[in-house]
């Protein structure tokens, strides 16, 4: 069967991680749907298959939630500004406006009942009615579960708890108990919408409309109508609304919520600008560079809402306890009710005050709810992914998270990442002259390189280019050009077979005069690079290349050691470059002269050595290392989509300042993770306990199940704040 198109749309009503579950089982019971996927936090389902809109939203409000299109949440969520007030919260909602009646119903009975205003034979009535209005949702929902995903979810469990304390007598226990059951799941609802506001305030940095330039005109126009090479002029104050260039003008630009850089940066014609940036005190005129859709906002967006569907281990291993836990524990509630009376003796229908086995089994069924438990790790991991994404680091879901703070060592590729990747023609040699300003053979030597490395990617052809262009070097055409990998580049120049390669490649395939190896070798001690170049027949010479550490390198791999951390840098270089590098920054140890292959062998032992390995890259080069690295991570990731889609981790600035900061809330997300789990945990199982021993009421369950949904889903929170 061909696969069809993904389809998105927007689900209302989820209060719990478990309704996620729950949607996506019953959407995936529907005849023609191919593939189903539901993300709690970002309210997302995502489908392929042949099943009309209608059928899917009715199957989906059978069990108590809403189906929109995307469309349809964003206007929602622009014209109500944000996170709604909890009251209207409640009054949005269909099931909360059926507690809200409920409620007005049992504080009506309360006070009657106080007042004594009825018979008391009367006065279960009331409370009765209350219990049954704020219990309608609640059953229905339980009831379709029961028939379309064939399992009991807590909407059934707490039908039965509701129904049967009515059994009991327990009349304002059962009323109490299903009323705070519907509000506690309204707040866990509203709770999590704070959390879904994160994710929503990158959207609203999102311009809707731009000024488009056409000759002297000026028009405003949606931002989807502006396509490559338009001009844009952006006013003072406002956000840029798509990637592009400046072209005219001169000002700074805060782009904060874009690469996290706190200052603003100092823009000029030529310099890249990213949407959602505020323009500072000057109007500037732009170059539309990318569609609105593939804006680096647009994808940092993208790649936020789908980051859940990379789960944490945590949360895949928490989703597989909780889809038997819940059927266990019912098991288990059903045969404290029945086994004990049978076998020992005692009531089956006592109240609350004898304990009989029937409430305790209730009581069991109360807090046999998994939310606490299942929502104690998505609520964090998007918390942090979305307050690190503000500070310029973009983490692609919760295993990326849990991998980046399970890290025990770092290793930075050396050129671009702890260097400044800037290379720059520091002297030029050959047989019969060092460079001077008269010295031709020199001139003919970056002449010649420069021809074979304009059709090259490698660091060093950017200044070998930049110095034929600095001398006012003529550069002819070269073809049939070839890298060689790790070592060098080889092309045809006026008939003549030129490479260029490292000191390293010559000495095995090309003799060379003791004059140019001692003057490669001094070159290398130096800290520098060496590149040699051959005619076919003879080697003409050497260059040397200098690159410089990054001046926040040595703070950065110093922070890293005060975290524990082993640093290590793997290079390309000869070990002389790598060796003063590595002393620059501080590393704790290097390897020089790594073929790609080798970096990859090189994080393989450091894994097996140390454990898990974060290597740091620039996303293109370093692909096949970053790829066997426990978690990779790319830097400057804001200028390059290929650095987006490579590793786990984005540094979205150029540089490595965001790394200590994202490694530590890496961690601190973690430990609020394990904080989460252990509290779900232990507080259900003493809850547990209490409802077997009969020391614990159904009031007194469904507080204590409220209050650990909440509390988990506020201390998750906590990392929007670190």
């Amino acid at each position: 069967m061909q696969a069809m198109a993904l389809r998105r749309y927007t689900i209302g009503n989820m209060d719990c991680a478990n309704c996620a579950r729950e949607v996506e089982s019953a959407v995936q019971k529907l005849d023609g749907v191919q593939f189903a996927r539901v993300d709690f936090l970002s309210c997302n389902l995502e489908l392929s298959g042949d099943v009309d809109f209608t059928r899917l939203q009715r199957q989906v409000e059978a069990i108590g939630k809403t189906l929109d299109l995307p469309e349809a949440e964003t206007a929602a969520m622009g014209a109500a500004g944000g996170v709604r007030g909890f009251w209207l919260f409640l009054r949005e909602r269909e099931s909360s406006r059926f507690a809200l009646t409920g409620g007005a119903l049992l504080l009506l009975a309360l006070a009657i009942d106080l007042l004594r205003l009825l018979p008391a034979e009367h006065g279960g009535i009331l409370y009765i009615v209350a219990m049954l209005v704020a219990l309608k949702p609640i059953a229905i929902s339980g009831i379709n579960g029961l028939r379309i995903n064939r399992e009991f979810n807590i909407n059934a469990l707490m039908t039965i708890a509701g129904l049967g304390a009515l059994a009991l007598g327990e009349y304002l226990e059962a009323a109490m108990v299903i009323f705070l059951f519907s509000l506690g799941e309204a707040l866990e609802g509203y709770t999590a919408d704070r959390a879904r506001d994160s994710l929503r305030s990158l959207i609203a940095l999102k311009p809707a409309v731009a000024l488009r330039l056409s000759g002297a005109s000026t028009e405003s126009v949606p931002i989807t109508a502006l396509r490559i090479d338009d001009r844009v002029r952006v006013l003072p104050g406002e956000r840029i609304p798509v990637d592009g260039e400046v072209i005219s003008g001169r000002g700074d630009v805060d782009q904060a919520h874009i690469t996290g850089e706190s200052i603003p940066v100092a823009m000029e014609p030529g310099d890249p600008v990213f949407a959602g940036s505020i323009n500072g005190e000057s109007a500037l005129e732009l170059r539309v560079g990318r569609l609105a859709h593939d804006s680096t906002l647009s994808r940092i967006i993208d790649m936020l809402r789908s980051a859940q569907s990379r789960r944490a281990p945590s949360q895949r291993q928490i989703d597989r306890f909780a889809h038997v836990y819940t059927p266990a524990v019912s098991l288990i509630a059903l045969g404290v009710a029945l086994l004990p009376p049978l076998l020992f003796g005692g009531s089956f229908w006592g109240t609350a005050d004898e304990a009989g086995w029937l409430y305790r089994a209730l009581a069991m069924l109360v807090i046999a709810c998994p939310c606490a438990l299942v929502i104690s790790t998505p609520v964090t991991v998007i918390s942090a992914i979305t307050a690190m994404a503000r500070r310029g680091v973009l983490i692609k879901g919760g295993a990326a998270l849990e991998a980046l703070a399970g890290a025990q060592v770092v290793a930075f590729d050396k050129t671009g990442t702890l260097t400044r990747g800037k290379l720059h023609v520091a002297a030029t040699y050959t047989d019969h002259c060092a460079e001077g300003p008269d010295c031709e053979p020199c001139a003919e030597l970056i002449g010649l390189a420069a021809a074979v490395e304009a059709q090259s990617t490698h660091p060093f052809a950017g200044a070998i280019l930049q110095a034929a262009a600095e001398r006012k070097i003529s550069v002819d055409d070269a073809s049939a050009v070839e890298n060689l990998i790790g070592q060098g580049v080889q092309g045809q120049v006026n008939g003549k077979r030129i490479t260029l390669g490292s000191h390293r490649f010559f000495d095995d395939e090309f003799g060379h005069s003791d004059a140019l190896c001692e003057r490669a070798a001094d070159i290398e001690a130096q800290g520098q690079s060496a590149v040699l170049l051959h005619d076919g027949e003879n080697v003409r010479g050497v260059i040397a290349l200098a690159d410089e550490a990054r001046q926040e390198s040595r703070y950065v791999v110093a922070e890293l050691s005060a975290m524990g951390l082993h640093s290590v840098m793997l290079s390309g270089d000869n070990k002389r470059v790598a060796q003063s590098i590595a002393r620059q920054t501080g590393v704790n140890d290097f390897r020089g002269e790594l073929l790609p292959a080798d970096k990859v062998a090189a994080v393989d032992t450091l894994s097996q050595e140390r454990g898990n390995v974060a290597m740091v890259g620039d996303g293109i080069n370093d692909a096949p290392a970053l790829a066997q690295a426990s978690v990779g991570i790319a830097m400057g990731g804001a200028a390059s989509a290929q650095a987006m889609e490579t590793a786990d981790v984005v540094l979205l600035a150029d540089g490595l300042r965001q790394l200590p900061g994202a490694l530590g809330r890496a961690r601190f997300a973690r430990r609020l993770i394990r904080e989460n789990i252990a509290l779900s945990f232990g507080l259900k199982l003493v809850f547990l306990l209490l409802a077997l021993t009969g020391n614990v009421t159904m009031l007194v369950a469904v507080l204590a199940d409220v209050g650990m949904s909440l509390a988990v889903t506020l201390n998750g929170m906590r990392a929007l704040r670190e």
